[in-house]
């Protein structure tokens, strides 16, 4: 992705320069760091606090609200914030706002209906995600998610036919790993937990979620390839499908228990907090992730993963064994080296076969050819290739 003042802020100044002319590729720079640990620091706590407040709130005693209305409330308000975000630019003209809804929309219905797809896997991970949390310590599900790297991985080989490097492959074998360890922890034992939680029920929704984000995330760029739609638009047509969808699972599964008890039923604030992060937690990290990098965004996944651990021995009394460090560290190393660009990633691997004296890596990149993007899985995290150009920004957030 792009980075803001790239190659502005080692340039020299011409021979002609004035002094303040000479201060701004510093100044540039320097504001460019600062947006990039902001990044990092927005990153990792979006990450992190959605998890844990969504575990805070299931794990609550009490009437416990259904989570469909709480898939259902999070489409809306972020559609309409996308709504709002368009009649903005719209310079409050709502003429205008309605004959672009309607061009976009209605006239280009083809492209809108493109969305129902990922809308509805999207629909689906959100309360698989609800089901999954409800029967795992909140650490132990942010360590198992991370294999939405890997089935994006496997889909973007199939469906893309892109290539990983030889280190990407390597990550991807030391994740699988180190999910492993931690589900045989869990499975072991991993401390007390309360009776109405299932690990088996919490293991099988978290993998399909992960298989389903894998394959909307990149379903979502094969099927979008050329366009040219706003990121609000983008999200706004989502937010429609995801509202309509939402309500149709709501029926089908708890239809008659929200029609007994209320659509709010069990509401708290920190439910509310739930609906707000997942709400405005993908939009706003849609904003400050074009000032980050993939490292970046391997590392603040990183740093999320040990601050939902340290919460969750402080909040729940998770308690952490020398298997589940071994298995959350490798999957913590996975995630980083996974991240690496493409030239970092063939440095390594030239530095490790000029040691080990094997060949070189399988998948070599030309020079002054551009590494392919890196396409992260969650809804909060996809990236189509072709709105970077114009956008240099994510599409959803969750």
């Amino acid at each position: 992705m792009a980075a803001v003042g790239t190659g502005g802020s080692t340039a020299a100044p011409g021979p002609g320069a004035v002094s303040a002319g000479a201060l701004e590729p510093g100044t540039a720079s320097a504001a460019h760091r600062r947006l990039k640990y902001i990044s990092l620091a927005v990153l990792v706590v979006q990450n992190a606090s959605l998890i844990l407040s969504i575990r805070y709130a299931r794990t609550l005693p009490g009437d416990r609200f259904f989570a469909t209305t709480a898939v259902v409330m999070a489409e809306v308000l972020k559609g309409l914030t996308c709504l709002l975000l368009l009649f903005a630019q719209k310079r409050g003209n709502v003429k205008h706002l309605v004959l672009f809804l309607h061009e976009a929309v209605l006239v280009q219905y083809v492209d809108t209906l493109k969305l129902a797809v990922p809308s509805l896997i999207y629909t689906l991970q959100n309360n698989l995600q609800y089901v999954a949390i409800s029967n795992l310590p909140a650490a132990t599900f942010q360590v198992t998610y991370q294999l939405k790297i890997l089935t994006t991985a496997l889909f973007s080989v199939l469906m893309l036919n892109r290539s990983l490097s030889r280190l990407q492959w390597t990550s991807l074998l030391l994740l699988f790993t180190g999910v492993a360890i931690v589900q045989a922890q869990q499975a072991g034992g991993g401390g007390p937990r309360p009776l109405d939680q299932n690990p088996g029920v919490g293991l099988a929704a978290v993998v399909a979620s992960c298989l389903s984000s894998g394959f909307a995330g990149v379903y979502f760029e094969k099927i979008l390839k050329g366009s040219s739609g706003s990121v609000w638009l983008r999200n706004l047509q989502l937010g429609l499908f995801g509202t309509a969808l939402g309500l149709v699972g709501l029926w089908w599964a708890e239809g008659t228990a929200v029609a007994h008890r209320g659509f709010f039923f069990g509401y708290t604030p920190a439910v509310w907090g739930v609906v707000l992060n997942q709400a405005f937690g993908g939009l706003l990290v849609a904003v400050v992730v074009k000032y980050a990098d993939n490292i970046l965004k391997g590392f603040a996944t990183s740093l999320s993963i040990v601050l939902s651990t340290v919460a969750s021995i402080r909040l729940f009394g998770f308690h952490v064994d020398p298997l589940f460090a071994l298995g959350a560290g490798l999957v913590i190393g996975a995630v980083y080296l996974y991240s690496l660009p493409r030239g970092a990633a063939k440095a390594i691997a030239s530095a490790s076969a000029s040691v080990s004296t094997s060949g070189p890596c399988i998948h070599q990149q030309h020079p002054g050819q551009p590494p392919p993007p890196q396409l992260s899985s969650h809804r909060g995290d996809l990236i189509t290739e072709s709105f970077l150009p114009k956008l240099l920004t994510k599409v959803k957030g969750s």
